[in-house]
């Protein structure tokens, strides 16, 4: 327990530098603790309610509708499709899909750390990207691979950067919550946890802002990989050679 509430202090703080990070720091850690349903569950709050506070702070600072429109309606089908094998999957194929997600995003974070995706080229691929991001949100609670790449390599300015990122996952998770009530996954218990999740991230979100403005976007992209890669190895370790 007292693992899972650092990971959130340290999530809430990122997410305030960065405009993103919850489920990429959390959902691996509480995956390798508990399960990835308890996992998903938990940061259905923290996804919905510190996501729509940066959607209005930066509500003049987005993508076009239209853009933003498109990513969000296609994320929207990805996460029905993702919550389906949510379902149907063993725990271990799942653990396997959290750790294979997290290589993905450190594949393509460290091959494209000096690509630019100019906006016309990035409009004719949003519905497969979007679809792509809800499918892994969806089944492995983070969609990062895709939709936190995706927009990392347009090359945007900061606010237009977490203003938009923060539409699309207000805009999945709120097709998230009645997929996994009607699965059953998303329980009364799981519901609390996950208020008071999204009481944690919220209270060190501000630390995490003022930093965001005084410290390297790098140095928060550094220290994550870092971590990544290492709970990566520990799912691997445990579900396929423990």
């Amino acid at each position: 327990m007292l693992i899972a509430f650092i990971t959130l202090l340290i999530a809430g703080i990122v997410k305030g530098a960065i405009g993103s990070g919850v489920p990429v720091i959390v959902i691996p850690i509480l995956t390798m603790l508990y399960d990835v349903q308890l996992a998903i569950a938990v940061l259905l709050a923290p996804n919905l309610f510190s996501n729509a506070l940066q959607v209005w702070q930066y509500r003049r600072h987005l993508l076009p509708l239209r853009f933003l429109a498109a990513f969000s309606i296609a994320g929207g089908l990805g996460i029905m499709l993702g919550t389906w094998g949510l379902v149907v999957l063993s725990p271990d194929i799942l653990s396997l899909g959290v750790a294979c997600a997290i290589v993905l995003y450190l594949a393509i974070k460290l091959a494209k750390r000096h690509f630019a995706l100019p906006l016309h080229t990035a409009t004719r691929i949003v519905i497969p990207v979007g679809i792509l991001a809800g499918v892994l949100q969806g089944a492995a609670g983070m969609s990062a691979p895709a939709s936190v790449t995706f927009l990392n390599a347009m090359q945007l300015e900061r606010r237009v950067y977490i203003g938009s990122i923060s539409v699309f996952f207000v805009a999945i998770t709120s097709v998230q919550i009645p997929a996994l009530l009607s699965t059953g996954i998303l329980t009364w218990e799981r519901a609390l946890f996950s208020v008071l999740a999204l009481l944690v991230i919220l209270a060190t979100m501000p630390l995490g802002a003022n930093l965001g403005k005084r410290l390297p976007h790098l140095w928060f992209d550094n220290l994550i990989m870092l971590l990544l890669a290492a709970i990566a190895c520990k799912i691997f370790f445990d579900t396929l050679i423990a």
